[in-house]
């Protein structure tokens, strides 16, 4: 029996065509005319099985099947251009690659800050980020796709998924407005928030059934006027005037800064966590290893970088 070979002249008009986004650009970069590269990501098509490709609006977006042949075609190509800078003699240091899993759930301004270190490291360090449902990310993580997932809740009961859930840290939860609703609600907070306008995060961050709780908790029942999934959305509505919104105090300051808002109070009994999964009891990556030392350090406020306090998680 012929074993299947893939045609890398397919896969690579597919890689450009996704890194582009579009046929026209792709055409362009690679000096072809559009039926051409049409014509090679459609046999690529039919080959793998699935679809690569979806129309959205003037150009393409990668369907969930394409974004695994994406991952593959990268490591792919890196390769090749390794094989090519090792021949010609080239001194270029091949980077280490740390791919990190974020989940969509996680204030991305704590992801920001936990991340920040493994681009400290240098130049030999290049990250990659990849955001999705923390479900899918552990996914990911059992297929070795991703080095390590950040999430605001550890792996939860009965995954299939066997994984170490290392706490970075805590933090505590406040809430925030626009100068404006802010002066108006300062007087008499909490009680003030009872019919105001608020943006929550949606119903699977771990953060918002709590939230809820303090509400009832203080006989404040506000007006939800937006459920928003991404933490910097929320964040940009706050900004505008739309409600009042929650944050990390850890990281009040930089809210404060980035979005011109006034902090109206913390949110007594509620924290904000962040866990770094992994299939790993002990790290081994050094950019994992970076990550929870200066989260630990820098953003959580721990003297030592204690060694990561991991709970094993079995089907």
């Amino acid at each position: 029996m012929t074993e299947p070979w893939l045609n890398y002249q397919h896969l690579f008009y597919f890689w450009t065509v996704a890194r582009e986004g579009g046929v026209s650009r792709a055409a362009r970069r690679l000096r072809l005319a559009q039926p051409t590269v049409s014509g090679q990501v459609h046999a690529l098509e039919r080959a793998l099985g699935v679809k690569l490709l979806e129309r959205a609006g003037r150009g393409v977006a990668v369907t969930e099947d394409g974004r695994a042949v994406m991952r593959h075609a990268e490591a792919i190509f890196s390769e090749g251009r390794a094989l090519l800078d090792g021949l010609s003699g080239r001194e270029a240091a091949r980077p280490l690659v740390l791919t990190v899993g974020v989940a969509e759930t996680l204030p991305k301004i704590l992801a920001y800050r936990a991340l920040e270190a493994p681009l400290r490291i240098g130049a030999s360090t290049r990250l990659v980020c990849r955001e999705d449902r923390p479900e899918r990310l552990l996914a990911d993580l059992a297929l070795g796709e991703v080095d390590v997932v950040l999430s605001d809740q550890s792996t939860p009961p009965g995954s299939r998924v066997r994984a170490f859930d290392h706490l970075l840290g805590e933090s505590g939860v406040t809430l925030f407005a626009a100068p404006a609703l802010a002066r108006r609600l300062a007087r008499g907070f909490p009680g003030s928030l009872d019919g105001a306008p608020v943006l929550l995060p949606t119903d699977d961050a771990a953060v918002r059934r709590p939230l809820e709780a303090w509400f009832e908790s203080v006989g404040a029942r506000p007006r939800i006027v937006a459920e928003v999934e991404d933490g910097a959305l929320m964040k940009m509505f706050g900004a505008g005037g739309a409600g009042v919104f929650p944050g990390p105090s850890v990281c009040s300051a930089d809210i404060v800064a980035r979005y011109g808002v006034r902090p109206l109070g913390e949110v007594r009994g509620v924290r904000e966590r962040v866990f770094a999964i992994s299939v790993e009891r002990r790290l081994a990556h050094p950019g994992v290893i970076a990550i929870t030392r200066e989260a630990k350090r820098r953003l959580f406020g721990q003297a030592a970088p204690a060694a990561p306090r991991s709970k094993r998680r079995r089907a």
